[in-house]
């Protein structure tokens, strides 16, 4: 099942602007972007400053500067604003391998097969805002079902996380304006009496189209995964990829995982060619449909042997829904690092004390049980025996500390050590 996050960035160009240039302009002192319309220059964008002044975008340029005095005016760059936008949606590709830039003012990305990488949605989505708000982004996010629930929430609700086969629930209550609809198809349904969009779902479905355009149905069933929506997502052009088509769809999980294998084996020798090692892989799966599904698994340690990294995709398979057929397969390392070729021996001729390599064991356990319970526990000087240890990832190098063999480990350690008595049948014991 899809898990769509819609980011919605309210104040996208002024931010931009503010982030470019630097201290242009303080932050409290209201900022508007223009645009010239014909003879007039009107308000393209407002920031948080010039909204609370009671700026609105639409109002002249004229009217704006008479209600706030020194209002600083910029002209508005709608296409760096979208390259910029671009920009960040490879960003994004941070938390999911599905991502779709929602120009002029958002950004999509599938999360279904990547959000236990945060511990969960709620998580992935705090960490997606704290990280925009600490580089001076407004931002808000939400997810859902459909792309269209996740849009009408972000921008119309503060709800974060709707459940999944609740998004019926989550939109009836929004203003028809949450169904992505153009304005002048929003007016008329008001001048009709219909504002939420619970009314609209009312409503005869043969006279909707008639009266207001067959756009109004579409957006509503996509909202309510009746009709599905097509994210075209980004592929960074540098990261090492390999697809392969089919004549026919495949649907079975045999089917899948030679695929995988196949997959797996190309990526690999371009990953050897370019010195290199994966750290995140990413395998997408587009449908007959036209849907695309992805799942991400993670790494230890840079690794380009095609037998383990199939395997742990194929751990993965149970995520896809292949529906009436695959048409083609994407396996895309979005993380690398540099491997150096490296002798192997076997297990019974390796020095004493040497370790053997636990890359392998570690990132099936990480795929199987998740990444954060997989860890190794290191010593720390503490007199509480239940802070003596802390986690550490698991790879992380031995410390050598460890407790004194020739001393026995008390219960607890006192500074400075107390003479301790007790009492048995009333006879005195020394300890």
């Amino acid at each position: 099942m899809r898990r769509v996050v819609s980011l919605y960035l309210p104040r996208w160009p002024t931010d931009r602007w503010r982030r470019k240039h630097g201290g242009g302009s303080p932050p409290d002192k209201p900022l508007v972007m223009a645009m010239r319309h014909g003879q007039q220059r009107l308000v393209s964008s407002v920031d948080e400053a010039a909204a609370r002044a009671g700026l609105s975008v639409g109002m002249t340029v004229t009217h704006a500067q008479s209600l706030v005095a020194g209002l600083t005016v910029t002209h508005a760059a709608p296409d760096e604003d979208r390259k910029a936008l671009t920009r960040l949606a490879f960003w994004c590709t941070r938390y999911a391998p599905l991502v779709t830039p929602d120009p002029p003012d958002g950004v999509f990305f599938d999360v279904a097969g990547s959000a236990h990488f945060f511990r969960g949605e709620a998580a992935l989505i705090d960490d997606l805002i704290n990280r925009l708000e600490g580089a001076g982004l407004s931002a808000r996010a939400a997810v859902a079902d459909t792309p269209g629930c996740a849009w009408a929430v972000t921008r119309f609700s503060n709800q974060r996380i709707v459940s999944a086969c609740r998004a019926s629930e989550a939109i009836a209550s929004l203003p028809v304006a949450a169904l992505r609809l153009p304005d002048q198809t929003v007016s008329s349904l008001r001048d009709v009496g219909i504002e939420r969009v619970a009314q609209l779902a009312s409503k005869p479905r043969a006279t909707v189209p008639v009266r207001f355009g067959a756009t109004v149905l579409t957006r509503l069933d996509q909202a309510l995964g009746s009709a599905e929506e097509v994210l075209v997502s980004l592929i960074p052009p540098e990261l090492p990829r390999c697809e392969l088509r089919f004549a026919e769809p495949l649907g079975d999980a045999q089917d899948l995982q030679r695929v995988i294998a196949l997959l797996a084996g190309k990526l690999c020798h371009e990953l050897e060619r370019k010195g290199i090692g994966a750290r995140r892989l990413d395998l997408a799966f587009m449908r007959v449909d036209n849907i695309a599904q992805a799942v991400r698994v993670g790494l230890s340690r840079p690794n380009r042997e095609p037998k383990h990294l199939a395997k742990l995709l194929s751990e993965r398979l149970v995520m896809i829904d292949p529906g009436f057929g695959i048409e083609l397969a994407a396996l895309t390392a979005s993380w690398v690092e540099a491997l150096t070729e490296r002798q192997t021996v076997g297990r019974h001729v390796e020095p004493d004390g040497s370790d053997g390599d636990l890359g392998s064991l570690i990132d099936t356990l990480g795929v199987r049980l998740g990444p954060e319970r997989v860890y190794r526990l290191g010593p720390v000087e503490s007199e509480l025996p239940e802070r003596s240890v802390r986690k550490l990832p698991s790879l992380h190098p031995a410390a050598g500390a460890d407790w004194p063999r020739h001393l026995p480990r008390p219960a607890r350690i006192l500074a400075p050590p107390e003479r301790v008595t007790g009492q048995n049948r009333g006879r005195p014991l020394g300890g």
